[in-house]
């Protein structure tokens, strides 16, 4: 039984496996200038793997540019749909004085049920 124990193991801490054998995936660095702060952020894709022309900076999150030739690539933002929120998809099917009467109307209905004087 003794001969079966991990007795002196760290487990989880140190992995039995080595790099012998191991061929690693050819890798390109991209490097990404934030507009914001000025600095590099330096990042290794894969060879095969197309690299985004935005990545988020990692010293003050915003968005950085990859560098091409030691110049910024220019993102084309033309074709990317505005998000819509509810309001404005409502604005799309009436207008605001007919809002303003739906409200009136339920507002009404609300306390009339709730026993409320109407009109106070």
């Amino acid at each position: 039984m003794a001969d079966r124990s991990l007795r002196g193991m760290r487990l989880g801490s140190q992995s039995l496996q080595s790099e012998e054998g191991v061929t690693f995936s050819p890798r390109v660095s991209h490097t990404y200038l934030c507009a914001t702060c000025g600095r590099e952020t330096v990042m290794i894709f894969s060879a095969e793997a197309e690299a985004p022309d935005e990545w988020e900076c990692r010293f003050c999150s915003q968005t950085a540019t990859r560098l091409v030739d030691s110049k910024p690539v220019i993102v084309d933002h033309s074709d990317e749909k505005i998000a819509r929120t509810h309001w404005d998809m409502l604005l799309e099917r009436r207008t605001r004085a007919e809002l303003e009467e739906l409200l009136e109307e339920r507002l009404t209905v609300l306390r009339q049920r709730r026993g409320q004087k109407v009109g106070a």
